[in-house]
């Protein structure tokens, strides 16, 4: 059975997977190994240690030159203890905490902060105050080198979770759609932390809803199933439980010393757009709004123009040389016109480098059989109407840069939904239709998500969960991601 994957950074990802993985498997006892959260904690202070020598390298390179450690490094050692509470008070060694990089660098920033301050409050207590500049140079460089230190500790971890390891042992509460995509989605993706043991269900309609994934016995028997971990974790999903029978569960989880999550039911929703406020007795999930309008839709705007403006001026000799190229290889004009959807469904002419034969519309119904594409897309590997450079510029994703010029007319945005071609919408449903919300943009989520390797399903999955979920940051997230996929040239049509 195959079922979608989302990724951690919250951005759901385009792809299926089949179970089992290839991911090794562990023991559920592991052997006994260096707490990674300890690890972790003497590296950060490590790291702070070796950014009070920097900061007095920066403030005064005579103490340094000497071989005598500067007052600010002597100042920060003795205030190390601060800095480790600092660290823990942020929440910087539980990874619920930390699961976009924008949490773990906002914390980051509040725990040296408060680290730098305990360091200026032992200098008081020494007699002379540190001054602004030295204070100033101990939070720059405690801060920059944490954030390369932590970002390399996340990619070591991933390292180590793609092999197997450091896997929290997980048990899912439940049988249904929702809780066989939640453990396809954990086998899929390592990097998330769990590895998945099986299923716990009352009444499951099929004894291994996943292959290699069997209902293990029924909710009760949680701690059972877990016996002997540290560490291990149960996952609700929704509807497996009465509210009294959650509510049981927890209470005896807990007590069990077992992590308890509860799927919101909730799917393609950024957890940002989530605040968990009580009411009554309850505790019920705010989704905020994405707002689109006023000052956010003038930054966007003013983003596309200056972006817009500068990729052309930096690819126009790239350009030409495109189009001498297309020229030379086959008859037909440089640029093609095609007619897209924009915003609410206007029709827009979008600008294209020519790729294909000249007469490659007309062509299509001769090879409209051989279609690689489900839904309403079209997709061929080896597109017979493709010219020899035009296959060229398509993976290296240089025919679509005179898009552009849409970008500046407002027609279309630097990120956004995939334009359509009217045929395609014609057999889209209502759900589907909703991506007309926005402009259509030059790269998206589909593209930084395997492009021309995705189903229509997650194609549309992705443009929706980008116009439901919208923000400037994502904007640039998209952008910064274009870069490595294009360059890679990974899943190009």
């Amino acid at each position: 059975m195959a079922v979608p994957a989302t990724t951690t950074a919250g951005f759901p990802v385009a792809e299926t997977v089949s179970l089992p993985r290839t991911v090794p498997n562990r023991p559920l006892v592991a052997r006994p190994t260096p707490s990674p959260k300890l690890v972790l904690a003497l590296t950060d202070l490590i790291v702070v240690a070796l950014a009070a020598f920097t900061a007095s390298a920066l403030h005064g390179a005579e103490a340094v030159s000497s071989g005598v450690p500067g007052r600010a490094t002597i100042l920060t050692l003795i205030a190390l203890p601060a800095w480790a509470l600092a660290f823990s008070h942020q929440r910087l060694y539980n990874i619920r905490f930390l699961g976009r990089r924008i949490d773990e660098v906002r914390r980051l920033f509040d725990a040296t902060l408060i680290g730098t301050a305990s360091v200026v409050g032992v200098s008081y207590l020494n007699g002379r105050v540190l001054s602004r500049s030295e204070a100033m140079a101990l939070f720059a460089s405690a801060f920059v080198l944490l954030m390369i230190e932590r970002e390399g500790a996340r990619r070591i971890f991933a390292s180590l979770r793609a092999r197997g390891d450091l896997l929290r042992p997980a048990v899912i509460v439940g049988s249904g759609p929702e809780a066989c995509e939640i453990a396809g989605m954990l086998h899929s993706d390592p990097t998330t932390g769990y590895r998945v043991v099986g299923f716990l269900d009352d009444s499951p309609t099929e004894m291994e809803p996943l292959p290699g994934l069997p209902v293990l016995g029924r909710p009760e028997q949680a701690c059972s199933a877990l016996a002997g971990v540290r560490g291990g974790s149960v996952i609700v999903t929704p509807g497996a439980l009465t509210l009294e029978g959650t509510n049981r569960l927890v209470r005896k989880l807990l007590e069990q010393g077992l992590h308890v999550e509860l799927s919101p039911n909730l799917r393609d929703i950024a957890a940002k757009r989530l605040v968990v406020h009580p009411v009554g007795r309850f505790p019920l999930v705010y989704l905020e709004p994405v707002q689109r309008n006023g000052w956010r839709a003038t930054a966007k705007r003013l983003f596309d123009i200056v972006g817009g403006a500068l990729g052309l001026l930096a690819t126009a000799p790239l350009l030409g040389a495109a189009a001498v190229a297309i020229k030379l290889d086959s008859a037909g004009q440089v640029l093609f016109r095609q007619q897209r959807l924009g915003r609410d469904g206007r029709v827009i002419r979008i600008l294209k480098l020519r790729t294909m034969v000249a007469d490659a519309e007309d062509r299509l119904e001769a090879i409209i059989d051989l279609n690689e594409a489900d839904g309403p897309l079209f997709k061929l590997r080896d597109d017979p109407r493709v010219t020899r450079v035009g296959r060229f510029l398509r993976r290296a994703s240089i025919d679509e840069l005179p898009q552009l010029w849409n970008v500046l007319r407002g027609e279309m945005s630097l990120v956004g939904p995939r334009p359509a071609l009217p045929r395609e919408a014609e057999l889209w449903d209502d759900q589907t239709a909703q991506r007309l919300r926005v402009n259509p943009g030059l790269t998206g989520m589909w593209q930084v998500n395997g492009r021309s390797e995705t189903s229509f399903e997650d194609y549309s999955r992705l443009d929706l969960y980008y116009v439901d979920n919208w923000s400037l940051l994502c904007d640039l997230t998209i952008l910064l991601k274009t870069v490595p996929v294009v360059l890679a040239r990974r899943g190009a049509a």
